[in-house]
């Protein structure tokens, strides 16, 4: 690990390194990419006039909305499919006809709507992440083995207990595997959405960089939503890694 983390400082250190003398040479037009130093400036100027971090609480704000409804949505819904023939055989092929839809094919919808702002953005979050939460829960229920089914009747188990202390916790490591995933892909969906159904936030900030042709205010917010991106992967990671999460069918 220490290896790893060694020749990743190295990585960065070179790239750094050739961006700087790149600039100090002025190889490139900063209307191109930006010029090292000039990047070093907009980041002390950023962070003193506090947009970066009211673009970031706006875009987190969304992230986390939109990342929520999918989930309390999508999770009983995969539920009570996984569980239930008769739904299956009624619901998913409408439902995998949605999810083959892009959510940014729903930004003129979302516009006309919900008009601009805080909930178009979520609303196409929430099209991006549901589906694909939706359909890891109702996958990860059918996996569940069948002796788990009959402990619970073995046991007279209600449904609400089944559910609560048997299924969900069977669920659970494929459940937050899945969660990672989606927050990234909200992450993505983030992005584009708030370019053309935002006025605020790290998306309309990079459209705006780039309208005015401030490529460094455009690599800062590009760099900012990545940095935040790795930390909640990093989170969810460990949260999977957890004994609580990862027994799944292990005992």
């Amino acid at each position: 690990m220490q290896r790893v983390n060694a020749l990743s400082f190295i990585f960065i250190v070179m790239v750094v390194g050739l961006w700087a003398y790149l600039s100090y040479e002025q190889s490139y037009s900063p209307s191109v990419f930006p010029y090292f130093f000039d990047f070093l400036k907009v980041i002390g100027d950023e962070l003193k006039s506090g947009r970066v971090v009211n673009d970031l609480i706006a875009s987190a704000f969304r992230w986390s909305a939109g990342l929520f409804l999918s989930v309390i949505f999508g999770l009983p819904m995969g539920l009570v499919i996984g569980k239930n023939k008769f739904a299956q055989k009624l619901l998913l092929p409408y439902l995998n006809f949605f999810r083959c839809l892009s959510p940014l094919a729903w930004i003129p919808f979302a516009v006309i709507w919900f008009g601009i702002g805080d909930a178009p953005v979520i609303f196409l979050i929430f099209l991006g992440c549901v589906f694909p939460i939706l359909f890891s829960t109702i996958q990860a229920v059918q996996n569940v083995p069948k002796v788990y089914d009959q402990l619970a009747k073995d046991y007279a188990y209600s449904e609400s207990d089944y559910l609560i202390d048997i299924l969900l916790p069977a669920i659970l490591p494929q459940v937050v595997s899945s969660l990672r995933l989606m927050a990234g892909l909200a992450w993505i969906v983030l992005v584009p959405a708030e370019m053309l159904a935002g006025k605020e936030g790290l998306g309309f900030a990079i459209m705006d960089a780039r309208n005015g042709l401030r490529m460094d205010l455009l690599v800062l917010n590009m760099l900012t939503i990545a940095l935040i991106a790795h930390q909640i992967d990093i989170l969810l990671l460990k949260l999977n890694q957890k004994s609580k999460v990862r027994w799944g069918f292990e005992q």
